[in-house]
């Protein structure tokens, strides 16, 4: 197996950090230390990778982000954001696109990082849980901010909303709109937020006295398309419901599309809510009742996080949690 920093730092008893200051040729690490990495090194045979920093002290002020080919509406939101924030701190953001369907994120990070040497990545799910590309970000040295981790959220800097309590805000408000019948689309099982939403809108319907009806959950991928799927499944059921939660905005528009081609009313016939609170719950009508997570103010927080990383030459950053709004709009009503 590839020796890696993880490795030299265990054995020389001190962190990850240290040991990548000390092969980054930084100052103010002791003697002591630098004589504790290089025995280590020799003794476990280390060698550094390919893509790891370049010259000592040395900054290219490029931060940048892996993003799906196919762009949701809160990657573009997310992405304005952490332009704003770089661009105020004399950095830049490099985007670089990547087939999330490969599974092969690990290697798209390495590839930037060999050919950009950025100063810090930004990481939005689910690559921000891929624990490979932490691996291969630590190894290479280079801070990076994580948006809504689920898994060792204390490796790097991370930033994110309740969506627990998100989706269960927005769940009981349905509830108190008398729906008793509530579906819920959900995410893919790759993304932290699945679980979490799907957990806010089972532990509403415990508050509000409803045992959880497994014919009203449907699958999903947070795209439209299964969000149209979604709700021809639940509105094709003998007693449908009279409320769909859509686990994001995308598959909330696909919902109100199916339910147009079936010729049902929406709020009239079917109320529909989504998730995210971006530009196009609005572009619709009528008007999506979604939650709103901060999105860019989440994108400028990781931004700042990670910058502030560089300047410390410390790959560990702090865990912000900003506030989400529940927006009550016209494609939810009381229940008929």
């Amino acid at each position: 197996m590839t020796t890696t920093i993880k490795d030299v730092a265990a054995r020389a008893g001190l962190s990850v950090m240290t040991v990548s200051r000390v092969l980054n040729g930084e100052r103010h690490v002791s003697d002591q230390a630098r004589d504790k990495v290089q025995e280590a090194i020799e003794a476990l045979g280390y060698r550094r990778n390919v893509f790891a920093r370049g010259l000592p002290g040395s900054r290219s002020f490029l931060i940048a982000m892996l993003i799906p080919e196919i762009i949701p509406d809160y990657v573009a939101e997310f992405q304005q954001g952490a332009v704003e924030q770089c661009r105020s701190a004399g950095y830049h953001l490099v985007v670089q696109p990547f087939d999330s369907r490969t599974g092969m994120a690990a290697q798209a990070v390495a590839a930037a990082v060999a050919s950009l040497r950025p100063d810090g990545f930004l990481l939005i799910p689910p690559v921000s849980d891929d624990l490979a590309v932490l691996d291969t970000l630590d190894e290479a040295g280079v801070p990076y901010a994580r948006l809504a981790p689920s898994v060792q959220p204390q490796r790097g800097a991370s930033v994110a909303v309740d969506e627990v309590e998100a989706a269960r805000a927005m769940t009981s408000a349905l509830f108190e709109l008398g729906h008793r019948r509530i579906g819920f689309i959900g995410g893919p099982p790759d993304h932290g937020a699945s679980a979490w939403r799907l957990e806010g809108y089972r532990r509403a319907l415990a508050e509000c006295g409803l045992a959880a009806d497994p014919q009203l959950i449907a699958p999903g991928d947070f795209l439209f398309a299964t969000g149209e799927a979604g709700a021809e499944a639940l509105l094709g059921l003998a007693e449908p419901p009279t409320a769909i939660f859509a686990g994001n905005d995308d598959m909330a528009l696909g919902v109100m599309a199916t339910a147009q081609r079936l010729g049902l009313s929406v709020p009239g016939d079917v109320s529909v809510a989504g998730f995210d609170g971006g530009e196009i719950s609005t572009l619709t009508w009528p008007q999506l009742t979604t939650v709103r997570q901060p999105v860019q103010a989440m994108a400028a927080a990781a931004a700042d996080a990670v910058i502030g990383m560089v300047d410390a030459g410390t790959m560990q950053g702090p865990a912000r949690r900003l506030d989400f709004t529940l927006l009550l709009r016209a494609s939810t009503a009381q229940a008929a």
